[in-house]
């Protein structure tokens, strides 16, 4: 991902980010970025940004497991802008929404479907994110990164599997709590993409889990 020529930053060192969903067209949020949020956006093809409050950097779904996954990065005009298409994962407010904007047939079925899956599943989000690449296999939506590890060689989804794991071990002994946090849920997403290949859902492998567990006397 590039973008040229440079952008401009304002007083502040600040450029707002505008983003939209990559399969629906949907705009999901409006961020803001500086120089090395906008440095590792581009690195990792993960979205970061300038937390305004917080006045810190921030990954997003770092620790939600609500990530995006940047397709694209372009400049407006005035290179004063920034848009993102991104691959959304589960809610992109922080309300718990889809999009923080509301509306439109698009995003009523994506609420609805989280909703439902939540409902089947109200402990765990990863009921959203295993709806979500279930919808990635159905509708197989041109430049989807999940539709990609969906649709390509199995030996890379499995060769990705294996260093999101080695990944994990690595943080896990030598780096922070919120890192272990983002290398599992990566590690969560490639195994559920995996899981989907094969056709199995969320609910089969809480049925193994029930079969395994055993309760105390």
């Amino acid at each position: 991902m590039t973008t040229s020529p440079r952008p401009r930053y304002d007083a502040r060192g600040l450029i707002p980010a505008i983003v939209q969903d990559e399969a629906t067209g949907r705009v999901l949020m409006l961020a803001w970025m500086n120089r090395e949020a906008l440095r590792l956006t581009r690195k990792t093809g993960e979205a970061h940004y300038w937390s305004r409050s917080r006045r810190e950097l921030w990954r997003k779904g770092a620790t939600s497991g609500h990530t995006q996954r940047v397709r694209s990065l372009a400049l407006d005009c005035d290179r004063d802008a920034v848009l993102l298409r991104v691959e959304q994962t589960g809610s992109a407010c922080h309300r718990g929404t889809f999009t923080c904007f509301g509306g439109g047939r698009a995003v009523r079925a994506a609420a609805a479907g989280a909703t439902r899956a939540l409902q089947a599943h109200p402990s765990s989000m990863l009921a959203i994110l295993d709806h979500i690449i279930e919808e990635r296999r159905r509708r197989a939506p041109r430049g989807s990164y999940t539709t990609k590890l969906l649709r390509g060689a199995l030996d890379d989804l499995v060769r990705k599997i294996g260093e999101e794991a080695t990944e994990l071990v690595l943080a896990s002994k030598n780096r922070s709590r919120r890192r272990v946090v983002e290398e599992s849920c990566d590690l969560l997403y490639h195994l559920l993409v995996l899981c989907a290949r094969r056709g199995i859902r969320l609910t089969d492998l809480e049925s193994e889990l029930e079969k395994r567990h055993r309760p105390g006397p």
